[in-house]
């Protein structure tokens, strides 16, 4: 039945401006906005995500969303440098700035405005 639907994934925030500036300026990300719905276009061109208002937004305990990267200590640095702060997690051995690099691909996780949690990985 979905064989062929070009699916997309979209999140909550309750504050569309916040999220168009951190996503925007912050990741560097290209957006657009229409009926209040703020548009992610990531690499590739088809894949687009959807960030849509929600008032009572409470952000999942889980990532969201994951950005691939071939230098994961630059582009740490990068958002450092950025004002980006970094989650540190029980349970994971994590450098100062919060990369993880003995459970699977070097990561480190951090949120946006609205609490989502987000990753970068190195490929």
């Amino acid at each position: 039945m979905f064989k062929d639907t070009k699916a997309f994934s979209g999140f909550a925030v309750p504050d569309i401006p916040a999220a168009r500036a951190f996503y925007a300026d912050v990741l560097g990300i290209e957006v657009s906005e229409a009926h209040g719905i703020l548009t992610l276009h990531l690499a590739g061109g088809a894949r687009e995500t959807l960030i849509y208002p929600k008032p009572d937004h409470e952000p999942a305990n889980f990532t969201i969303l994951n950005f691939p990267v071939e230098d994961i200590d630059a582009a740490v640095d990068e958002l450092l440098e950025r004002g980006v702060d970094f989650e540190l997690y029980e349970g994971f051995e994590q450098d100062e700035r919060g990369i993880v690099r003995d459970a699977g691909p070097p990561i480190a996780w951090f949120r946006d405005p609205a609490g989502n949690i987000l990753a970068v990985l190195q490929e």
